[in-house]
């Protein structure tokens, strides 16, 4: 994990808008129309590069290549890993279940409408062993022609592919999970044999609450979240806890959210999870008071967070001394060496998504570095 003790450094939780045509290449290819494979890859590469630029030229510190390789954060994995096939059961919204006009909207994304989801069908292997090289070679392009503070990529947890993709195949959850797991395992170190941060994304640890685990009471849920962990800490086994970090969230979709389970039930369970760094869903309406919760748990040593202070959901763009206000907040409580400041979640979690615009995500990541710059010059 990127550190500084002269300011506040930015991020962001990894996915970022797709260029129209790439978009539209990536669509026809979920959908199995004939793609040549060599154009695409020649597309993501330079989307890739023009993205890194993007991100260093609004003042991003720890950079990454923005999914753009990625049908979405998650389902990706059926296109790297064997063992699925078919269709899953749609998911269900716990809060959307209360509020079906708003569900219809949601649903209604013409992305989420694409998204695949196979079921888990056969054992779980490695199928494209080059597919996190080509990112990692991606990136590492495009740092050549832009320089960056630091640079992460994202994979899925093993969590999260259990929330997305339903078992048919493994006896048990847990020896689903731990198959993912071992699977996952070949990403992992790759990204991190690169010498690159591996974002882990968990949102099965807060959203699956209300989705995965919507029938359980909280114990139950803990109990599972602890498994979640276990299987996590497993596939990450060989990689750095320093060089990991963990993404946490509540489901990156405009609703209600009046069952997501609270940060103060779950943050001992994140906070004991191999990873040093934990980013969390810390601006919008339904978490943005949990800053709190650091008054009365503490940070356990080599521990930074990320909390995020820009909305992935809005088209409002914070204003620099909200963001500097936010930052402050999370920095009196861990210390300011502690803190990065992030994003609450991605503003492209999967291809064809545009809660956003995409000119006013760019403005956004500006205003953060310059609420980052104001706070840094409060702190140091």
């Amino acid at each position: 994990m990127k550190r500084s003790t002269e300011r506040f450094l930015t991020t962001h939780t990894g996915s970022l808008p797709r260029p129209d045509d790439l978009i539209r290449a990536m669509f026809a290819r979920e959908e199995g129309v004939p793609v040549d494979a060599a154009a695409l890859g020649a597309r993501i590469q330079s989307a890739v590069a023009e993205a890194v630029k993007k991100q260093v030229a609004a003042g991003i510190d720890i950079v990454d290549d923005g999914e753009f390789s990625k049908p979405s954060y998650a389902t990706y994995v059926k296109d790297r890993l064997s063992g699925f096939d078919g269709t899953s059961q749609p998911l269900q919204y716990q809060d959307l279940v209360d509020f079906p006009g708003m569900a219809r909207r949601v649903f209604g994304d013409p992305g989420r409408a694409r998204r695949r989801t196979p079921a888990c069908t056969g054992p779980i292997t490695v199928r494209d062993v080059r597919a996190a090289q080509t990112d990692i070679e991606n990136l590492k392009a495009a740092l050549g022609q832009a320089k960056a503070e630091g640079a992460f990529l994202t994979a899925a947890s093993p969590g999260v592919v259990s929330l997305f993709f339903r078992n048919d195949h493994y006896p048990t959850h847990e020896a689903y999970l731990f198959a993912i797991a071992d699977a996952m395992k070949h990403e992992y170190e790759a990204v991190a044999r690169a010498g690159f941060v591996l974002q882990v994304d968990c949102p099965d640890l807060a959203m699956g609450r209300h989705i995965q685990f919507a029938s359980l009471g909280l114990d139950e849920f803990r109990t599972m979240a602890r498994l979640h962990v276990e299987a996590l800490d497993h596939a990450l086994s060989n990689v750095p806890p320093d060089q990991a970090r963990m993404h946490l969230c509540w489901g990156n979709y405009e609703g209600p959210h009046h069952h997501d389970v609270p940060l103060a039930d779950i943050i001992d369970i994140v906070l004991g999870a191999r990873p040093s760094g934990i980013s969390f869903e810390a601006a919008n309406p339904r978490h943005g008071h949990e800053w709190r919760v650091f008054e009365h748990v503490k940070l356990p040593a080599g521990k930074v967070i990320i909390p995020g202070v820009l909305d992935s959901t809005t088209n409002f763009i914070e204003h620099p001394e909200l963001v500097a206000e936010r930052i402050g907040r999370y920095a009196r409580l861990v210390g300011r060496e502690n803190v990065i400041a992030g994003t609450d979640c991605g503003f492209g979690t999967w291809v064809g998504q545009a809660a956003v615009d995409p000119d006013i995500v760019w403005a956004k990541l500006a205003s953060m570095a310059a609420g980052a710059r104001l706070a840094s010059r409060e702190f140091w």
